[in-house]
């Protein structure tokens, strides 16, 4: 898991730091100013290896620079000269030039307490790490469920850790696996291998004249390896890529996120993750397919008058009031995607359902109802604001209405009138009308501890809020740990609180953003915008024509720095919850004032689902 060439993270190649210009350093959880760094000098990345949130680059100089997810300080690589670097789930390990093993981030089951001694080669799996020693030996550390640190003696000349086993390949050529063995995935065939590599439930090895041969899981057919030579494999969770000597990437196995959907041309290298993959083509340039989550970013063609991003969906209004929504359906929670018929005026993606406002006022809403959110009260409304599990609406008179789940005492909206409210996750912020601001809910992060002044509007996200002053400067509080509360000087017409980051629509209709600036799959659209809406993973924007696009924003396990792409750097940009100027509708006769309430950071990460899937990763 993670070795160059042949690992399912590692990829080498002359990749150039300018790049890093558009990282927005500290943004990323790379410490040490490397956007600054890189403005100084010219360096280039000479090893590459991808996490499951986050990337480390060993750089020419010999240091390593980390971006990404920043959490268990998986990004806060330790200074000094290394050779190799392999990024895990939760945490990173480096080998010095001196030969010794550096690891950082999530300490728990001792997974960075790697051995002493000097090593060749290291490489990360789930929640374990193996080296190779100088001598040939091999030492692993960290989780030890299944054995799987529990490397055989000998000598070997490779070895790669996967999910939840180990393989190496002896010196004489013979595979030796151990770890879990659900599906015999430690079963190596006998004979000569000049590469092995580690997957979820499989493996595979590439016998000394260039013919694949894997073992495992194959529920997915990921074992059933192509006929001819190859160069170069890598074994994912649940799906194969190889490297024919032609250059061309041939995948198989699941194909869910379309992570076996490698694109034409040459590349000197691959590697494929959980449900993505990835490659280097031979001028430095790095391509990754794969996850697009739930197609939460494959918007419909047509005309657009609104639309609203969100978690693993969006929701859009056509010039003639009918609501579309995509992505992740889950007709378990009574389908978020499966809309009303009948025309609305507004329209609110939450997390786990859908709001819309009809033009007699009445809110209806659907999907997820666990906690009673898509029951609305009865009467006329003249705005609504879907969250994770709970909805705020504000009445013509002005006054608040919230109903839901009321963990943190989100549905305690405070008396008095207001113009505009929004809603996220566990806290919501109103403007009353005299300008000025009040949250209620969650304080974690202070992210309720709103300024004073008078505003024309607010949005919240994940854990901290943002406010558009009257003069159109953008003002943003609570959690900044990525940056994300440093509005940029200037004046905008739309602001809105994502995930990590917060972005602003100028007045000449531009998108800028400041946080965690990590690039998506795509860059965003081009040109002049009237909306945005920012989920928590994509954003979708609303351009003059009416067209609705969409792009990954935060998904680390497919989207490529810029500057590994090689591609011209631009201003950072994201996306932007909001309909209309403002992502907020004003109480007078239902008329977008600024749009839907901006709750596209409330569909920020469901910490259900990120625990459910996390723990789903660790086991």
């Amino acid at each position: 898991m993670g070795r160059t060439n042949l690992g399912r993270r590692a990829i080498t190649g002359g990749l150039t730091l300018a790049g890093l210009l558009a990282l927005a350093g500290a943004a990323l959880g790379v410490s040490g100013g490397w956007e600054n760094a890189a403005a100084q000098r010219s360096e280039r990345a000479v090893a590459i290896s991808v996490g499951s949130e986050h990337a480390c680059a060993v750089l020419d100089s010999g240091e390593i620079a980390c971006w990404g997810a920043g959490e268990y300080g998986r990004t806060d690589a330790p200074a000094g000269r290394f050779s190799v670097v392999s990024a895990g789930t939760w945490h990173t390990c480096g080998l010095r030039e001196t030969g010794a093993v550096a690891c950082w981030g999530d300490s728990n089951w001792g997974r960075i307490d790697a051995p002493g001694g000097t090593f060749s080669a290291v490489h990360i799996g789930l929640a374990h790490g193996c080296g190779l020693r100088t001598n040939g030996a091999l030492a692993c550390w960290g989780y030890d469920g299944d054995g799987r640190t529990d490397a055989p003696a000998g000598r070997f000349s490779a070895v790669d850790a996967g999910w939840a086993h180990s393989c190496g390949l002896r010196v004489t050529g013979e595979i030796e696996c151990w770890g879990r063995n659900e599906q015999g995935e430690t079963d190596g065939p006998p004979g000569a291998f000049s590469a092995v590599s580690a997957g979820g439930g499989h493996s595979c090895g590439l016998r000394t004249g260039g013919a694949l041969e894997c073992w495992g899981d194959n529920e997915s057919s990921q074992a059933d390896a192509p006929e001819g030579a190859f160069s170069a494999v890598s074994a994912g969770r649940d799906h194969t890529c190889g490297l024919r000597a032609s250059g061309a990437v041939e995948c198989w196995g699941e194909n869910g996120y379309g992570q076996t959907n490698a694109p034409r041309g040459a590349f000197s290298a691959v590697s494929a993750g959980e449900v993505n993959s990835c490659g280097l083509q031979a001028g430095g340039k790095v391509e990754c397919w794969g996850d697009n989550d739930w197609g939460q970013a494959d918007a419909p063609d047509g005309i657009f008058k609104a639309v609203s991003a969100s978690l693993t969906h969006s929701c859009g209004l056509r010039v003639d009031g009918k609501a579309e929504c995509w992505g992740d359906s889950n007709s378990k929670d009574g389908g978020r995607t499966n809309t009303l018929s009948g025309a609305f005026n507004a329209i609110s993606a939450g997390v786990t359902h859908s709001c819309a406002l009809r033009p007699s006022g009445a809110v209806e809403c659907w999907g997820d109802n666990t906690y009673g959110q898509t029951d609305p009260p009865d009467g006329a409304f003249s705005a609504v604001s879907a969250g994770a599990w709970h909805s705020c609406g504000l009445r013509p008179s002005g006054a608040l209405e919230c109903w839901g789940s009321d963990w943190s005492n989100e549905t305690g909206a405070p008396e008095g009138e207001f113009i505009a409210v929004s809603v996220v996750m566990w806290h919501n912020c109103a403007v009353r009308t005299n300008g000025a601001l009040e949250c209620w809910g969650n304080n974690t992060y202070s992210q309720i501890d709103a300024p004073g002044g008078t505003f024309s509007t607010v949005n919240v996200g994940w854990l901290h809020s943002c406010g558009l002053r009257e003069s159109g400067e953008a003002k943003c509080w609570g959690d900044g740990g990525s940056g994300q509360a440093n509005a940029p000087r200037g004046t905008f017409s739309t602001v809105s609180a994502g995930g990590r980051h917060s972005c602003g629509l100028r007045e000449t209709g531009k998108i800028e953003c400041w946080g965690y600036t990590f690039d998506g799959q795509t860059q965003p659209p081009a040109g002049r915008h009237t909306a945005l809406s920012a989920g928590r993973y994509h954003a979708c924007a609303l351009s003059e024509d009416g067209t609705v696009a969409c792009w990954i924003v935060d998904n680390a396990a497919a989207d490529v720095p810029i500057w590994l792409r090689g591609a011209t750097l631009a201003e950072p940009t994201l996306g932007v919850p909001a309909t209309g100027s403002g992502g907020l509708l004003d109480r007078g006769g239902g008329a977008p004032r600024a749009g839907i309430a901006a709750f596209g950071a409330a569909l920020l990460s469901l910490l259900a689902l990120a625990l459910l899937r996390r723990s789903r990763r660790r086991s």
